[in-house]
């Protein structure tokens, strides 16, 4: 992110030639929701954002509520929403790009992806990205199986515990993590790309448990509330933020995204996107980004 005069042509123009690598069809003037997005800036924006360009969000498909594919097959989410939501303020074009999550460093700091917003924790990541304030807080939680003896972290000794890779969850557990000597007394601590497998190990007796944001932790349990239960000990709380390259664009960039979410949420956007995936764990009282 540069000064206040950010040249936001040059740096979107490095971002799509990169994103051809990827193989990846650019949405024209439309998200892949199929909803249009306006092609030239809004008069009304900041002069921060007084570019033309393809706002490439980098992010985990199988990260539900905040990202995955919908049943039509479209990219969604509640942070894909907040996202769109965004871009339709500043006249950008919006390209929800699922990525590696293993990979998202090399993606954002090759100019491959413009940010991370997929449900991204701060916590113990502020040296290394750019990033908004924190526009929402979060829980690591624990689930087990129904039938499960496991009443409290404790119980968890001896257990095979599986997270997703690069995860909060798994830097909780991790050495220096707040829950160390938790994860230390596991049988084991296994990574997974995604959290679907790892629903599907759990239910078929290939681990004991999840370790998992809570959100998400909801989506998956769904009405499957009879086979699964989540510990009512918490592993962690963290807050939620957009990542960008640490650079003076990506400072830029992180300032005027956060100055949106700030007036989305003056507007009552935001509540009503908290409302619209409440029922997957989101909720308005979680969201600590201070109004404008």
């Amino acid at each position: 992110m540069s000064n206040a005069t950010l040249n936001r042509r040059q740096f979107i123009t490095a971002a799509l030639g990169i994103t051809g690598v990827l193989g990846l069809a650019a949405c024209g003037s439309t998200t892949s929701a199929g909803s249009s997005v306006p092609s030239s800036p809004d008069a009304s924006s900041a002069s921060a954002s007084s570019f033309d360009g393809s706002f490439v969000l980098g992010f985990d498909q199988d990260f539900p509520p905040y990202g995955y594919v919908g049943d039509d097959g479209s990219y969604t989410g509640f942070d894909i929403d907040l996202a769109k939501a965004v871009c339709d303020r500043e006249g950008w074009t919006l390209v929800p790009t699922p990525i590696s999550w293993s990979a998202k460093d090399t993606l954002l700091n090759s100019g491959q992806i413009t940010c991370i917003w997929n449900g991204f924790t701060i916590e113990s990541r502020k040296d290394g990205y750019a990033f908004t304030d924190p526009y929402m807080e979060n829980r690591q939680v624990v689930v087990v199986p129904a039938s499960s003896d496991v009443r409290q972290l404790s119980d968890l000794s001896g257990k095979n515990v599986i997270t997703q890779a690069d995860s909060a969850a798994l830097d909780v557990l991790s050495d220096g993590g707040s829950q160390e000597e938790l994860g230390k007394s596991f049988g084991n601590l296994q990574t997974i790309d995604n959290y679907n497998t790892a629903f599907m190990m759990l239910e078929s007796g290939q681990v004991d448990a999840i370790a998992i944001d809570y959100p998400v932790a909801v989506f998956n349990i769904g009405d499957k509330t009879a086979d699964f239960r989540i510990l009512d000990e918490n592993l962690n709380s963290e807050h939620f933020g957009v990542g960008f390259a640490k650079t003076d664009e990506g400072m830029q960039l992180a300032k005027t995204v956060e100055a949106d979410l700030q007036a989305l949420d003056s507007e009552g956007t935001v509540k009503e996107l908290c409302e619209k995936y409440a029922d997957q764990g989101v909720s308005y009282d979680l969201w600590c980004l201070p109004k404008a």
